[in-house]
């Protein structure tokens, strides 16, 4: 690379981690922790590209993208934050940073995202005055983990295009509000929200009274899959049929989407209509490490509403982490209300959750037929419907890791549990030495408990 990087960020370490990787890959670097000095560089003309933090002791990073767009159109601005709400990343897109990375990044990732910065010099980039949008904790899309963090940049990425957007994910995940939060942070936002059923629908003259009603704005048809076959055909028309002011259509599905074209819930022709970008919302169990941030951020909602400041026993929280949540957020953030209202205590315990969640129900499989599936068909079919769900786009960089992780994760955890917490056992059981297993304990950050060994 060759270039000079302005790197702003209130944290040492990351100052010295980017100056250092910067600088052996050629680059000259000048680093600081105040937004005031990235600023007077960039009135000064120095950087080919800024690396930015957001939340600076004397200023957002955010509200000066505008500014540097006014005097340097062609800069290109990374934003990383570890701030781990969609707003994030929906305010960098608006803004129209070059980039956006969640902390703690992946510094290679980061590396290539700035030398792609750096080839795309000269380009001008017309930066956008900040919008009026909502407090964050209005949308319950918090969340740190991977899985979370992609939703958040596939969202940003097709916030502002026209494409069709065809969103997937079981009962309670949120994925009304993903639609939602993409009109109404999209240049659409001042035109009419439509969401449509098969009743919307069910006579010939629905569909002129949806388009009435959208005006251009934007068309959600829930629950696609479970719509007849006709009433399908009567979108296709719809779709192919529009003249002027022209909606967008997106589709929410609880169905899986290869599943749902195989078995003719779903006809082709619509769904190659409706799935110009797909979205794939995680359930709570694809993101445990989400759990204790979403149920902090419903504890402080139903403080504010009036309810007593509460927290979870630590033997409470482990079962909201071990509970498999069929009702996902939706059912999290009940039960959380619910505890909160009828907690004896400031601290819940393990005792008053079970009440609240009862026994653990039964999961039923994934997708029908799989339930005597091999453990290599079964992960071969999750890659390949997680490449599907991406569309004409690759997945994020790091996806090797990020598969290992997910594989590693919980056969350490059932194998710890197997034998009762007994690590020198778990070693033996697993093939590995003990001290490779305590390294991998900490790096996936497992909790171990000593308990009577279940086999």
């Amino acid at each position: 690379m060759d270039g000079t990087i302005l790197v702003a960020d209130d944290d040492r370490t990351i100052r010295t981690v980017l100056t250092q990787a910067l600088t052996r890959a050629g680059c000259k670097v000048h680093a600081t922790s105040s937004l005031t000095t990235l600023m007077r560089w960039v009135a000064e003309g120095k950087g080919d590209v800024v690396i930015s933090d957001v939340m600076m002791p004397d200023g957002n990073g955010l509200e000066m993208l505008p500014k540097i767009g006014q005097d340097r159109p062609d800069l290109p601005v990374i934003v990383i934050s570890a701030q781990n709400t969609i707003m994030t990343a929906i305010q960098a897109a608006e803004a129209e940073a070059y980039d956006y990375l969640p902390k703690p990044f992946d510094l290679p990732d980061l590396m290539k995202r700035t030398a792609r910065a750096l080839e795309s010099r000269g380009q001008a980039q017309r930066k956008s005055e900040p919008m009026d949008v909502p407090a964050s904790d209005e949308l319950p899309l918090v969340g740190k983990t991977a899985a979370m963090q992609e939703l958040y940049r596939l969202v940003a990425r097709v916030m502002n295009t026209d494409l069709p957007v065809m969103i997937s994910g079981e009962s309670g995940t949120g994925k009304s509000l993903i639609a939602r939060a993409i009109h109404d942070f999209s240049d659409r936002r001042t035109l009419p929200f439509v969401t449509v059923t098969a009743s919307d629908l069910s006579d010939l003259e629905g569909p002129a009274r949806v388009l009435a009603r959208v005006k251009g704005g934007t068309v959600l048809v829930d629950e696609i899959t479970d719509i007849d076959e006709e009433v399908q055909a009567r979108i296709v028309r719809m779709v192919d049929g529009l003249g002027e002011h022209v909606p967008r259509f997106m589709a929410t599905s609880q169905t899986d989407l290869s599943q749902a074209l195989d078995d003719g819930r779903l006809r082709h022709d619509l769904y190659y209509r409706l799935s110009g970008a797909t979205i794939h919302v995680p359930s709570l169990r694809e993101r445990v490490d989400d759990i204790t941030l979403l149920t902090e951020h419903f504890m402080a909602r139903s403080e504010r509403d009036g309810t007593p400041n509460r927290w979870l026993s630590p033997n409470a929280e482990e079962l909201f982490r071990a509970y498999s949540w069929p009702g996902n957020v939706r059912q999290l953030e009940n039960a959380v209300r619910r505890l909160s209202l009828t907690s004896r205590a400031d601290e819940i315990t393990r005792i008053e959750v079970e009440a609240v969640l009862g026994n653990q129900p039964e999961m039923d499989p994934v997708l029908k037929g799989a339930q005597n599936e091999k453990l290599g068909g079964s992960v071969a079919r999750h890659l390949r419907r997680y490449f599907d769900l991406h569309g004409a786009m690759l997945p994020p960089p790091g996806l090797y890791q990020r598969i290992l992780r997910e594989v590693e994760l919980p056969l350490i955890e059932i194998a710890l549990e197997a034998t009762g917490g007994n690590q020198a056992k778990c070693a033996d059981l697993l093939g590995i030495n003990r001290n490779t297993l305590r390294k991998k304990i900490t790096d996936l950050d497992i909790s171990v408990t000593r308990r009577r060994k279940l086999m």
